[in-house]
């Protein structure tokens, strides 16, 4: 009966994954634009790799997958978010919506864009960890309203995990313009190889969090 108790108990763990849940390396796609392609940096310093690095330090079996393209908008990452879930992405990063404010696109879009990917992400069974966006406030109080409340608002609705800015780890929620110069490149907008430190430092536990919510799919 021993003998019989302990195969059941091997065999339990063995379907949960063990301990801690589905065991195995898990695959991340950061889908996302010049932020997360690297923009201005040296392979070994964007985010992608830093990131990487961050999670090799912690022992996290999670491969990362750079997905960025340099000048993308929302609109972009839903035309372009199917094919970059390939078969063995178990989680995405979705940072997008830097452009769209560029741009002034009407925040209805940017919505329904960042929906069209989180749809698609939910129907694959792919966990989401989505990175928020804060609109300036030059397009007028309406208008940052209605951006500001995009990515909260999708993220409870899609019950995906979520992180308030990407850029805010360099220097907190209200940071003076001038702590931020140390780390920004030379345009004063994409982060140069200490910034993007602080970057990680900053959502890397959630991304954490994102590779214990993603099953492998290898």
């Amino acid at each position: 009966m021993r003998k019989i108790l302990s195969f059941l108990v091997f065999w339990l763990a063995a379907i949960a994954g063990g301990p801690g849940g589905a065991a195995g390396p898990v695959t991340i796609a950061a889908l996302g634009d010049s932020l997360t392609q690297g923009y201005g940096l040296p392979q070994g310093d964007g985010f992608v790799a830093q990131m990487q690095a961050w999670l090799d330090q912690r022992g996290a079996d999670v491969t990362l997958i750079n997905a960025g393209v340099s000048g993308d908008t929302t609109a972009g990452g839903a035309a372009r978010v199917g094919w970059t879930m390939t078969p063995e992405v178990g989680g995405l990063i979705v940072a997008l919506g830097g452009n769209d404010l560029l741009r002034g696109i009407d925040p209805a879009e940017t919505r329904a864009n960042l929906e069209t990917i989180l749809k698609a992400a939910q129907e694959a069974g792919v966990a989401v960890l989505l990175v928020g966006m804060v609109a300036p406030g030059n397009y007028g109080a309406d208008y940052k309203a209605a951006f500001d409340a995009i990515y909260p608002d999708l993220a409870a609705q899609y019950g995906t995990l979520y992180a308030e800015s990407f850029l805010g780890g360099i220097a907190g929620p209200r940071p003076d313009p001038a702590d931020l110069l140390p780390y920004l490149q030379g345009d004063g907008i994409h982060p140069n190889a200490r910034g993007v430190a602080r970057i990680v430092a900053a959502l890397g536990p959630k991304v954490l969090d994102l590779a214990e919510r993603a099953a492998p799919r290898r």
